[in-house]
């Protein structure tokens, strides 16, 4: 990322935050470079992430940014390969998903209302400047104190970043308690996840009082932004869990999962606006006036058991996801995008029961890998489900508990973190993310 003070590139073309344009899905693919594969070992607080294969849509910025996009945009200044920070909706949940992600959920360590609100003014302005591809903070010519910017990304590009921020439950209530004054203004849709049948969760990597998503083409660009986060939190607000993850795919084609098939087909059901109102923004009439153009976000972290999966032959396989792996076709289609007939799929099926609740979710989904479990020995790796949909009680949790108990992939993984946040509408410059919510 370059300095404050240094020449900017030449702006371009504007990525298309709302993720939608004349053109469709699989025509901006087909302009997208290939996607490549990062790992970085280790796992324990902000020491150590880990990256791995694919998921969900990687997708190039339209020529011309659609009526939602425009709606979007403000006077903020851009560079080569930045999406603006300010706008009406935050960008990273409709973007086109880029290649990396770093997830992290963070506690807030004290009940003191107007340190959270400073802590989140503070974030805005940082994340303003890191997907404009600026250092953050103050310089520190004299070298007397540590430097505000970490600078792992001094001279990268922005790298398309997206940061991304969502308040939990436990914000606005914990243990009974109303901390900071908000608990009033909970969304009646802010809900913990019951228990689900098979769930192996851990507390430690489960829930959490705030989230912040940071996507980006580049894995030090993503590190780097929650990195940075955490780092001017400190007093404030310190990492719960995290989790970093990956995405790949030829041009022009879905990617695949850890258990080799395309995943992410069914977003092309909801890329226009109609569809994204219905099914993804929270809606006016029963909602808090604060989350008016925001959404609800819903994170799983599933643990695929690849080493038995290797072992199932490739009929079970299909019959496991109810499509053909090499195609990804539905059973008794030739095409990836031919629609699903029920009939032809096996009632246990991923598809067939997903399909089956008759809600549809906006996936944001990334894999993941840990290394070797040291107990088993076998690869540590899986899906960083991230969903966002309009109602958690109605779309999420319904199809969730469906799945939970019949769905045949269960024998081939573990869910072992969850969360809910509330992500709110966007920022405008001068204001600061989720400052509805402290009026």
């Amino acid at each position: 990322m370059k300095l404050e003070n240094e020449k900017a590139p030449e702006p371009q073309q504007e990525r298309n935050e709302s993720g939608k344009s004349k053109m469709s899905r699989r025509e901006l693919l087909k302009l997208s470079a290939a996607a490549g594969t990062g790992m970085f070992v280790g796992m324990g607080g902000m020491g150590a992430f880990m990256s791995f294969s694919g998921i969900l849509k990687s997708s190039s910025p339209s020529q011309e940014p659609s009526p939602a996009a425009k709606d979007n945009q403000t006077s903020q200044t851009s560079v080569a390969g930045s999406i603006p920070f300010y706008g009406t909706k935050q960008a990273g949940i409709a973007t086109p998903p880029q290649k990396y992600m770093c997830f992290a959920a963070f506690d807030i360590v004290h009940a003191d209302r107007m340190k959270l609100e400073q802590l989140c003014k503070t974030w805005t302005d940082y994340s303003a400047n890191m997907t404009a591809g600026k250092s953050v903070g103050k310089a520190n010519l004299e070298g007397l104190a540590p430097p505000d910017d970490t600078g792992e990304t001094h001279e990268l590009p922005p790298a398309q970043l997206t940061i991304t921020f969502g308040f939990g439950p436990t914000l606005f209530r914990k243990d009974g308690v109303d901390r900071f004054g908000l608990a009033a203004k909970q969304p009646d849709e802010l809900v913990d996840i019951p228990a689900m049948p098979g769930d192996a969760l851990t507390e430690q990597e489960s829930g959490g009082d705030v989230c912040i998503q940071a996507c980006s083409d580049d894995p030090v660009v993503s590190f780097h932004a929650i990195r940075n986060l955490a780092r001017v939190a400190q007093g404030t607000a310190k990492i719960r869990w995290v989790q970093e993850g990956f995405l790949s795919a030829p041009d022009g084609q879905t990617p695949r999962n850890l258990f080799g098939f395309k995943d992410g087909t069914a977003n092309n059901e909801l890329e226009n606006d109609q569809a994204m109102e219905r099914y993804v923004w929270a809606s006016p009439s029963n909602n808090p006036l604060w989350m008016t153009g925001g959404t609800y976000l819903a994170v799983r972290k599933i643990r695929m058991f690849i080493d038995e999966w290797d072992q199932t032959a490739l009929q079970k396989q299909e019959a496991t996801f109810g499509r053909q792996k090499e195609s990804g076709a539905p059973f008794g289609k030739k095409n990836e995008a031919d629609a699903v007939s029920m009939r032809h799929i096996p009632t246990d099926s991923h598809v067939w029961l997903a399909r089956g609740t008759g809600t549809k979710l906006w996936r944001r989904s990334y894999s993941y890998s840990r290394g070797l479990d040291a107990t088993s020995g076998d690869l540590d790796a899986g899906l960083l489900f991230i969903s966002f949909q309009q109602s958690i009680k109605n779309q999420f949790i319904p199809m969730l508990s469906i799945l939970a108990q019949h769905d045949a992939l269960n024998k081939y993984t573990s869910h072992l973190s969850s969360a809910v946040f509330a992500c709110p509408p966007g920022a405008q410059e001068g204001s600061f993310i989720g400052e509805a919510l402290f009026r």
